[in-house]
């Protein structure tokens, strides 16, 4: 085990507790309770956007992962008992059919994502079905069955746990983006563990998956002086990579650091001085016109504010099975923590024109 016994199992209370857009306050609950240990204050806005702050100096410094997961919503129940579903967030269609789901209703309810058996079904070329023409079996005979255990909108989820691969691999459905709530609240207990002269926030925010909406709400709010995202990165070291995506990202060869779009030139600067000062190696990315994560929202809040994209490399981002190393995430903790030390040495993060 790479990380801490205490922090290797905060880890997984986050990813075993289901957090889809719009339904985060499960895992919000298991966030606030972690840094509430260490935090000089918690507090969360009517939606519930997660904040745990270090009173330091007049420097404002956030660090945010988002909370929610993708999955799936009911829409409907026919009236043969089966479950119809659609999207929440990016779901993939393709990976989908054939897997144990659990509809979070009053109660939690099993249920399995139909596919027909492939004696049945003519192949050589079959398409992939739209979450919309998917169905979740719960067990149900009929309309009235299935309506006494789930309603429409309740949320769904893939029922994947967490598994150990080898070495310092780790498998899980939702590290996208739990690895990112759990390196702000790391980042955090080291900025209290160093005493470190700026105010920290720690961010944990909603609803990222369908429109980077908690972070937009955070990043009015709290007005910071420079906030780091921290999300997940695809990591290109995987067999069926395109060429044209293939990139310099693998996993176990440390955070990675963006550059270009969103990511202000101070504040990469600032991440690859605070890696050095920890020693942690960090790959370098490029971003296009957006990071596609929180700090797409951030930087142009409130007229500007300097943001960047810290990721973590992960393998199978959207399916049940993300692959992650955790000595990156146990680095990742690390370099934000050291980053929060050179933020209270920082007046001002402008650039110089």
């Amino acid at each position: 085990m790479t990380l801490e016994p205490d922090r290797r199992a905060f880890l997984d209370r986050l990813l075993g507790t289901p957090s889809p857009s719009g339904f985060e306050t499960r895992g919000q609950r298991v966030w606030l309770d972690y840094v509430s240990n260490f935090a000089d204050e918690v507090r969360t806005d009517d939606y519930g956007n997660a904040v745990a702050i270090h009173h330091g100096g007049e420097t404002a410094f956030a660090m945010a992962g988002h909370a929610d997961e993708i999955g799936f919503i009911v829409r409907r129940i026919d009236d043969d008992g089966y479950v119809r579903i659609g999207p929440i967030g990016g779901a993939d269609r393709t990976v989908s059919k054939g897997q144990h789901v659990t509809i979070h209703g009053d109660e939690p309810v099993a249920g399995v994502i139909g596919q027909t058996a492939i004696h049945l079904r003519e192949t050589g070329e079959e398409s992939y079905d739209d979450i919309g023409e998917q169905y979740v079996d719960v067990g149900a005979t009929d309309a009235k069955e299935a309506e006494s255990l789930v309603s429409v909108g309740d949320p769904v989820t893939f029922s994947t746990t967490v598994e150990e691969l080898h070495g310092s691999r780790l498998a899980a459905r939702g590290l996208d983006n739990r690895i990112g709530v759990w390196a702000a609240a790391e980042g955090l207990r080291r900025a209290v563990e160093a005493d470190v002269g700026a105010t920290v926030y720690a961010v944990s925010t909603i609803q990222e998956e369908v429109g980077l909406q908690g972070a937009q709400m955070v990043g009015f709010d709290l007005s910071p002086d420079a906030v780091v995202a921290v999300d997940v990165t695809h990591a290109t070291d995987s067999p069926g990579i395109p060429d044209k995506e293939r990139g310099p990202v693998e996993l176990g060869e440390g955070p990675v650091v963006s550059r270009g779009s969103a990511n202000h030139p101070v504040l990469v600067e600032v991440a690859r001085d605070a890696a050095a000062d920890v020693d942690v190696d960090v790959q370098m990315q490029a971003t296009g016109t957006r990071t596609g994560t929180d700090a797409d929202a951030f930087y142009t809040a409130r007229g500007g504010t300097p943001s960047l994209n810290l990721g973590l490399p992960n393998r199978y981002m959207h399916t049940p099975v993300e692959v992650i190393d955790e000595t990156d995430l146990r680095d990742l903790g690390a370099v934000l923590g050291a980053m929060a030390e050179r933020a209270g040495t920082i007046d001002d993060f402008a650039v110089d024109v």
